[in-house]
């Protein structure tokens, strides 16, 4: 294994941030290839937004950048067996085979990059290995990759592709390498924060009882192996920190900048995704109603009417959208037999086409309550003790102390007037409004980053 354990990349950083922020952005040379990136189990290419940007802000051209949406993004609980809105190992492997696919015939690349994060990482190495992807491949990149399953076990998880003793993972990983040769190999993980890389089965519903596996369960023998202390499963994909060393493994050059540069007008557009089995299911709905509200950070308030409004078609798409890239956003979403959701949203620096809006989900509990507030930062999780997550200045009930585990926080409020309810985490906060539960109505708070 080639070991390149660091702390954070601490002094990678001074050296960064002592760039000047002027430094000319120029399109990538003819040898950096287009990128896919490959999101995890349950999860949309939405959760790439923000790595898209940084590769944009450092050279990369948008149309070189892409981000699948795998159909029926969930795994199924027994990979050999036919699940409602799951798909299989091979499944998932021939979607992003075509994509790949489709890629090269749209910029005539001979080989792409691909990063991917979770179940991401079993789809891109299935293909590269099993699906004749190493002809198409030239490096790949596995941020909190499940590399070893998430248990190695005879009695739990059989049959699952998350299970290291499977016949899948065991085919993954033999030979006396773990990774395909003619392929760059990097593995990004945490050094003990991993939710799925712990000894302990806590995370997969089985407290007490041993995984068979530690902290360094993501990393592959045979490929370069990065750690990054202190972040959690889904940082050490979407992190800064892991857009450093992912655009410094793919491009060989260090990145120019950090930051975010902005465009003066920001074009959005997404799907409306809808719900098949229980689980999202990355396929646009039709007759939702879109309808995106400018707001004050300050109070939740709108400014002034609907700046867009649509109903979706066939393809689910909500805009394009013209958006300031220095405003917030509230997303009013109206799928059929959903709740009316209300997601604000911190100001968009850049235009992005994997803008994807969930309608939200009505609980049991939830019912009882005058209003439902939720926060969530889909890349990465809330950690106490490491960030500041708040509701109205509370810190919700529910989120797992120790290891970060979950990327939501919910807060019931009484019944009452409609209110300035202000969410934070960390660095980004704002104001959402308090709509009430009795007109079947969420409220949902998400952050960038």
């Amino acid at each position: 294994m080639l070991a390149l354990t660091r702390r954070l990349f601490l002094s990678l950083a001074v050296v960064l941030l002592a760039l000047p922020a002027s430094a000319q952005q120029a399109p990538p040379p003819p040898r950096d290839p287009p990128i896919v990136f490959v999101h995890g189990n349950g999860d949309t290419a939405a959760l790439w937004i923000a790595q898209i940007w940084r590769f944009e802000s450092n050279g990369y051209r948008r149309d070189q950048l892409f981000a699948i949406d795998l159909k029926n993004p969930s795994a199924r609980s027994v990979d050999a067996t036919p699940q409602e809105g799951r798909t299989s190992a091979e499944e998932a492997m021939k979607q992003l085979a075509a994509y790949v696919a489709e890629v090269k015939k749209n910029t005539g690349a001979a080989k792409v990059a691909l990063v991917g994060n979770s179940r991401g990482a079993n789809t891109i190495r299935n293909y590269v290995k099993n699906g004749g992807g190493k002809d198409h491949v030239s490096h790949v990149v596995l941020g909190g990759g499940v590399n070893h399953g998430v248990i190695v076990s005879d009695s739990a998880l059989v049959g699952s592709e998350f299970n290291g003793s499977s016949a899948f993972m065991k085919q993954l990983n033999a030979g006396p390498n773990e990774v395909v040769a003619g392929v760059k190999f990097m593995t990004i993980r945490s050094d003990r924060f991993d939710k799925f890389a712990q000894p302990d089965g806590m995370f997969i519903g089985m407290a007490g009882k041993p995984t068979g596996l530690s902290y360094d369960a993501p990393a592959l023998k045979g490929a370069v192996d990065f750690v990054l202390a202190g972040l959690d499963h889904r940082e050490v994909s979407y992190s800064t920190a892991a857009f450093v060393e992912t655009y410094r493994f793919i491009t060989d050059r260090v990145p120019p900048r950090l930051e975010i540069l902005p465009e003066k007008d920001s074009i959005l557009n997404g799907n409306v995704t809808g719900i098949t089995g229980g689980a999202y299911d990355n396929t646009g709905v039709a007759g939702a109603k879109v309808e995106v509200f400018e707001f004050d950070p300050n109070t939740g308030a709108r400014i002034g009417a609907a700046a867009h409004s649509k109903t979706t078609g066939a393809d689910g798409a909500w805009g394009p959208f013209k958006a300031k890239s220095d405003a917030y956003y509230e997303f009013v979403v109206e799928a059929p037999g959903q709740p009316i959701t209300h997601i604000y949203r911190s100001p968009f620096p850049r235009g992005s086409d994997v803008v994807h809006l969930r309608p939200a989900r009505m609980a049991k509990d939830d019912e009882a309550a005058g209003s439902v507030i939720t926060i969530t930062r889909p890349r990465g999780y809330f950690g106490h003790g490491r960030d500041i997550f708040t509701i109205d200045g509370k810190t919700p009930p529910g989120v797992n102390e120790g290891v970060p585990g979950v990327s939501t926080g919910k807060l019931a409020l009484p019944a009452g007037a409609p209110r300035a309810v202000p969410v934070r985490f960390n660095l980004e906060s704002f104001a959402v409004q308090s709509w009430p539960v009795s007109e079947k109505r969420l409220v949902i708070g998400e952050f960038h980053y």
